[in-house]
């Protein structure tokens, strides 16, 4: 999708955000961006921030522990 932004508040903004960065258009308005997504995302609750985690961690189940010692020395193939 195309992004056409015709406001002279924002040709201001990207206009000063691309003498401070000495960066192209496009980079600055991506940096721009991304710094509010990241900003936004640290301000999300805990739980919504891990709920990928833990959904990931119920898709996999219930942990079995095994014999660890035997299972790390057959990893490293030690007698």
């Amino acid at each position: 999708m195309a992004l056409n932004i015709e406001d002279p508040e924002v040709d201001k903004l990207v206009a000063e955000l691309i003498a401070l960065k000495r960066t192209s258009k496009l980079e600055a308005v991506k940096a721009a961006l991304k710094h509010e997504i990241a900003s936004h995302r640290r301000d999300l609750p805990i739980r919504e921030r891990l709920a990928k985690s833990l959904a990931m961690a119920k898709e996999a189940g219930p942990f079995s522990p095994g014999d660890h010692k035997a299972e790390t020395d057959e990893i490293w193939d030690a007698d």
